[in-house]
């Protein structure tokens, strides 16, 4: 198996949910498919669905929900 990093696009704050009161899109040991959403970035009140690129298992989430963080910052990691 591979550990693949799945990367924030572009610089903003990190949310793991989709509205406060929503479940993590994802929790550790979560199963995800290639185009799953694992999260949103916001800049400026704009919103970009963060998505897994392969298929496997969500091992860690490294990224607190309503942290900034950088283009390239990995968020979490997958197992494929």
């Amino acid at each position: 198996m591979a550990q693949h990093d799945i990367v924030s696009p572009l610089p903003g704050t990190f949310y793991r949910r989709a509205s406060p009161d929503a479940a993590p899109y994802v929790e550790v040991g979560a199963s995800v498919t290639d185009g799953t959403v694992v999260g949103l970035v916001e800049v400026m009140k704009q919103f970009s669905d963060v998505e897994t690129t392969v298929s496997g298992q969500v091992t860690e989430i490294l990224v607190e929900d309503g942290e900034p963080v950088d283009a390239g910052q990995v968020l979490m990691r997958v197992e494929a």
